[in-house]
């Protein structure tokens, strides 16, 4: 399963990142609103860079299939930025991929990061400093986060052949390697 496939082989950029925004603070309940500052700054940065064009490489079947207009989460972090005073920076590089299963890896990563995200959302929620801190884009699917995860990965395990894994992963790390790099 591609789903398998992508989780193995992304371990060290997962990893990365956790370190990179101090995630480990989060269950510590030390992440500051700095901290957060930062992780919403660089995931908007990734939206910002390559959701249209994700939603833009995937045909209709896939846009059908993954209610990609129930994924959209540009507007939401947009509204996260304003919330937290930040400004709504830019960088100098779209995010391109060069077929749809390059569009795919990427969205698995945002799509994985969801689900990553709702669980700080929770607990961020219980951490001194957070009380008036609204969650939009970590809380974009409410109670249907796991649904919208597993619905995710099942289309991908059943629609991504063994052959196109690795164009699969080259977005996926592709995805990674701008978030890595934005802070």
């Amino acid at each position: 399963m591609v789903s398998e496939y992508l989780k193995k082989n992304t371990a060290e950029y997962h990893d990365a990142a956790e370190k990179l925004f101090n995630s480990d603070k989060i269950f510590k309940k030390t992440f500051t609103l700095e901290d957060y500052k930062k992780i919403i700054s660089a995931n908007y940065l990734m939206l910002l860079h390559s959701e249209k064009n994700i939603f833009n490489s995937l045909s209709e079947n896939f846009s059908h299939k993954l209610q990609l207009s129930d994924r959209i989460k540009l507007p939401l972090i947009e509204k996260d930025l304003q919330s937290l005073s930040l400004e709504n920076k830019s960088t100098s590089e779209d995010l391109k991929f060069s077929s749809e299963n390059e569009a795919l890896g990427a969205m698995y990563v945002i799509e994985g990061s969801t689900l990553g995200g709702n669980v700080i959302a929770k607990q961020l929620s219980k951490t001194e400093g957070f009380g008036e801190v609204t969650f939009n884009f970590f809380g974009c699917y409410h109670e249907n986060t796991g649904l919208m995860w597993k619905n995710f990965k099942e289309i991908l395990d059943h629609e991504v052949t063994e052959e196109q894994y690795s164009e699969v992963l080259s977005g996926a790390r592709k995805i990674y390697s701008f978030l890595l790099s934005v802070n």
